[in-house]
């Protein structure tokens, strides 16, 4: 599964939020949050561009930590 490294997430409401961020994107079947190390892995049924992974963790009000 893809990964990406969130900024900014604390608690099981940070994880919560996103999660329905993302799965509220098209294609978007399964999201893991680790709060522990801020990895986030989802699931999809095609390619998600980079920058709307990052504008919808953006809107909810985190961050996505390049590289």
């Amino acid at each position: 599964m893809p990964e990406i490294k969130v900024k900014g997430m604390s608690c099981g409401h940070c994880a919560a939020a996103v999660t329905r961020a993302l799965k509220n994107l098209p294609g978007i079947s399964e999201v893991q949050v680790n709060l522990a190390d801020g990895r986030v892995t989802y699931q999809s049924a095609g390619p998600v561009p980079p920058e709307e992974l990052a504008r919808v963790i953006k809107a909810a009000g985190y961050e996505v930590v390049s590289g």
